[in-house]
């Protein structure tokens, strides 16, 4: 495929005032790896290009705008291919992939640590271990512990902050919140909420319903659709549920990168069990139904992927 055009459009987030920060940061040494095994790595193209005059194209109001990212997949090889938005929602294959030698890792999820409105690089959990790894840079060890979790992802400043926060689900349904440093360190952990592990898929990135907050939507077993709304506070951060579609079950994957079709609101891409891949757009608005009509923006191999993010 021939390599995609750079983005020429920007999407700076207005962000909140960072809430005070009073927990230990978790460990930040080097995580320790084998000296002859493959290094992973990242490529400096997962990051994508902001123009210089860094102006907001998209919404009138700079606090409902949302991240741009390229929407990226992992597949068994370890390889990672990046898929660039080049507008109305479609998306294109970078021509080389954007990294390598990730076989070990898991729970991918990109983060903008700087309030830019762009992913500057990716968490991810291998061997219990959380990492931070910049785009073009190496991976950074956070913290340990991390093998208790059975969902790690990152949805956006859902603390207050400038930072894209963790969230992390244990084995009994728990969900847990970690604020964010600029470096990737993260604070200690609060409690969300229990009974989480009635969802398969949880995802989000940025804010959904249109009131500067991040949000995320949750898929359960019967195949509904919940929205949880972002309160911006880093102690309960989402509000009770919404429910707010059905027949999800289709699908065995959500996940969002941020905004795909240029408008400067959250989306949410989905891929159903045949293995194709659909945009849901984001509306922007506090509704029970905050998703556009669906479009189909992948025909099929899509299942090959064994993360999305």
């Amino acid at each position: 495929m021939a390599k995609s055009s750079r983005l020429n459009r920007t999407s700076v987030l207005s962000r909140l005032t960072v809430a005070a920060i009073t927990a230990a940061l978790v460990g930040t040494t080097t995580a320790a790896t084998a000296a002859d095994a493959p290094k992973p790595a990242v490529s400096a193209r997962a990051a994508v290009e902001q123009p210089a005059s860094g102006a907001n194209a998209f919404a009138a109001d700079a606090t409902a705008a949302a991240q741009v990212n390229f929407l990226q997949g992992v597949n068994s090889a370890g390889t990672i291919w990046c898929y660039e938005p080049v507008g109305g929602g479609g998306i294109q294959r970078l021509a080389e992939s954007c990294g390598t030698n990730w076989t070990q890792h898991k729970h991918f999820s990109q983060a903008d640590l700087d309030g830019s409105g762009f992913a500057n690089g990716m968490y991810t959990v291998k061997g219990g271990n959380l990492n931070y790894t910049p785009w073009g840079g190496n991976p950074r060890y956070i913290g340990s512990g991390w093998g208790i979790y059975n969902e790690v992802l990152s949805a956006g400043n859902t603390g207050g902050g400038i930072a894209d926060d963790i969230l992390a689900r244990d084995a009994d349904g728990v969900l847990w919140h970690y604020l964010a440093y600029g470096n990737g360190s993260l604070t200690g952990r609060k409690r969300v909420g229990g009974g989480w592990n009635q969802y398969t898929q949880i995802a989000g990135k940025g804010d959904i319903t249109g009131d500067g907050r991040a949000d995320v939507v949750a898929k359960d077993r019967n195949g509904y659709l919940w929205l949880y709304k972002g309160t911006g506070s880093h102690a309960t951060p989402f509000t009770g549920r919404v429910r707010i579609g059905t027949g999800w079950n289709w699908f065995n994957l959500l996940v969002s990168p941020g905004d795909l079709n240029f408008d400067g609101k959250a989306d949410l891409v989905a891929r159903d069990r045949d293995g194709g891949l659909w945009l849901y757009p984001g509306k922007g608005v506090n509704t029970t139904s905050p998703y556009g009509a669906r479009k189909k923006i992948g025909t099929s191999g899509w299942n090959s992927f064994r993360e999305m993010f």
